[in-house]
């Protein structure tokens, strides 16, 4: 008999690698969705269109705790992998109520709506480095202390211990993967490295002049989405749940990010790139690094994919894209 998964935050970068994965490992997929995406399935479900007759969708709301109940009662899923949060960091200092609200009451819900019908279900929680902000210590490990710099970060480590609590109280298979950056040419194009790739490829084309950006000096631990996920699975495939890091262990600058992505168009980046203070974060996180040792050694995930390839990955969809818009 198949596993059957649920995935909150299907249609977005992770969710549609992970459905991949899931689907080639035998299971059963689900995944919930706003309504709205339903009804313009053609520019909100694209990053799934190529399965889309192979899982099951199922309308619901990250606000509201009923439609969360409804799906985990009718899916009764074995495995939970709860993604779905409003994500860009940017626009949690716009509006931090509804980056709070949705996040922390939606996995409160997804938590809560677990435990009361598929107890036995196994839940991935989606944490985040951001959580880490203003960092303690460089590199970053489990046991680097929390000091988030955004609603978003804050969010995520309400959620991280809302998943522990649930997990030492109620005896949950409920673990947090506590991903650094992972990009593809899936991302959104608000956030940076897409942005980054999409105006290189335009400027490329004569589409755009120049590419506005803020802070090219803040540090990223850069990794490639479909690597992320598998460790994401390989969590629940564990005995006892537990907390990771997924991380490169590489730090690059957005300066870096640039330069490259625009060499991979023929460009330099320094005729094309403006700085511009508007985009600088209120609150900014200077570095991120993570240390996946953990993973490593109790997992046997692996990261293996340079960084010049993963910018050379993206540059090219996205040229791509402009020859056949």
């Amino acid at each position: 008999m198949k596993k059957k998964a649920l995935i909150t935050g299907i249609t977005g970068q992770d969710g549609s690698y992970l459905a991949e994965l899931l689907l080639e490992k035998g299971y059963e997929v689900h995944g919930t969705v706003r309504r709205v995406a339903l009804e313009d399935p053609d520019h909100r479900l694209r990053r799934i269109g190529h399965v889309l007759q192979e899982v099951v969708l199922h309308a619901a709301s990250m606000e509201s705790f009923p439609s969360i109940f409804k799906v985990f009662r009718d899916v009764q899923p074995d495995e939970c992998y709860h993604l779905a949060a409003q994500s860009f960091v940017s626009y949690s200092f716009e509006d931090e109520f509804s980056t709070l609200n949705t996040n922390i009451n939606g996995t409160h819900f997804v938590l809560s709506a677990l435990r009361d019908v598929t107890p036995g279900c196994r839940l991935y929680f989606a944490g985040s480095s951001e959580m880490f902000g203003k960092v303690a210590a460089t590199p970053q490990n489990e046991e680097t202390r929390f000091h988030p710099r955004s609603a978003y970060g804050i969010s995520k480590v309400a959620g991280y211990e809302l998943t522990r609590n649930y997990r030492e109280a109620y005896g949950l298979h409920a673990s947090t993967g506590i991903l650094y950056n992972h990009e593809s040419p899936r991302r959104g194009h608000e956030f940076v490295t897409r942005k980054i790739t999409s105006h290189a490829a335009r400027i490329k084309k004569g589409l755009a002049k120049e590419l506005r950006l803020g802070n090219l000096d803040a540090r990223r631990d850069w990794g490639h989405a479909r690597e992320y996920v598998k460790a994401m699975w390989m969590m629940l495939q564990q005995d006892a749940p537990d907390d990771y890091v997924i991380a490169t262990g590489e730090s690059h600058s957005v300066r870096d990010f640039a330069e490259r992505a625009f060499a991979c168009a023929g460009l330099d980046y320094r005729d094309h790139v403006v700085i511009d203070q508007q985009l600088f974060r209120p609150t900014e996180v200077e570095t991120l690094q993570g240390d996946a040792t953990k993973a490593r050694e109790r997992l046997g995930w692996r990261y293996d994919i340079a960084f010049d390839d993963l910018i050379r990955e993206m540059v090219e969809a996205d040229l791509a894209a402009q020859n056949n818009p």
